[in-house]
Order: C-alpha cells, then sequence, then structure tokens
C-alpha cells in the first residue's frame, strides 16, 4: 500500500479532526486545539491515493518533544501506518536536534503501547486518573534522543 507523508496544512484540518473522531483511544480535540500545532508545522499527515489516513502532532518546548496524538483510520490500521508515522516523528525530533520525546497513552492501549516500545519508548511512570470517559491511568513513556 503506497503511503506518503508530508507535513500537514490547515487545509488537512477538516480530514485530522474526522480521523480522530472514530479514534475511540484518542483524546478528542476542539477544531481550536487542532489549530495550534497545525499553524506550528507540528502535525505530519499520512496519505493513500490522496486520502489522508492518518497523523501525528507533536508540541515542542526547547529541545524536549511530546507526542500530543497520533492517530490512524480504522481502515488503515494493522498495515504499518502508525509504525511509519511514528519513524517520520522521530526522524524529524532527530533533525531538529531534539534530546528526548515523552508521551502518555492509555493503559489499557497495548496496540499504542507496542508500538512505542517497538521504537525504543521505555515507560518511566505514571498518572493516576488522567483519562475521562472512561476513567484510565495514563502511563507515561519517553525516548532519549542524546544525551542532555
Amino acid at each position: 500500500m503506497p503511503v506518503t507523508f508530508r507535513s500537514a496544512t490547515l487545509d488537512d484540518l477538516p480530514s485530522i479532526m474526522a480521523i480522530e473522531q472514530r479514534a475511540p483511544t484518542s483524546v478528542h480535540w476542539t477544531e481550536a486545539l487542532h489549530r495550534r500545532p497545525l499553524e506550528n508545522g507540528l502535525v505530519w499527515v499520512a496519505e493513500h491515493e490522496g486520502e489522508i489516513c492518518g497523523f501525528a502532532c507533536a508540541k515542542v518546548v526547547a529541545a524536549e518533544w511530546e507526542i500530543e496524538n497520533i492517530v490512524v483510520a480504522p481502515e488503515f490500521q494493522r498495515r504499518g501506518v502508525a509504525d511509519r508515522l511514528m519513524g517520520a516523528l522521530i526522524g524529524e525530533a532527530q533533525k531538529q536536534a531534539g534530546t528526548k520525546i515523552v508521551l502518555e497513552v492509555r493503559e489499557s492501549n497495548l496496540p499504542a503501547r507496542r508500538l512505542y516500545e517497538k521504537h525504543g519508548f521505555a515507560p518511566v511512570g505514571r498518572r493516576k486518573s488522567y483519562y475521562q470517559h472512561p476513567v484510565e491511568d495514563a502511563v507515561l513513556y519517553e525516548l532519549r534522543l542524546s544525551s542532555e
């Protein structure tokens, strides 16, 4: 399945929001919350035949990156799209001299946790009752890219 990756634009916002709303484990953001990382150039999309099939967004503070969301449309899951999005995001962080990438994930989201661990992320903590609907702990992960 040929998938291409690129930096997202504001024109991609409707597709990004549609994908995110279909993902039960995703944090559901408002349009305004989606605009901020788009305007800062920190969202990447995966496209298949001109259709956005997934996205990843991050924020950067100094040299530390935080993955805020990574979502793949259900019909494109289990095809390597999330794996390649994660690789693209890690590559971009390295290119921009990032020192580490952090994220939190629902404890029960085992496919996401396996993806992160495959890319070298290690669990470093927990936030009790961090998520709502349903209430669930967040597992904190970190990937060190270089010595700080």
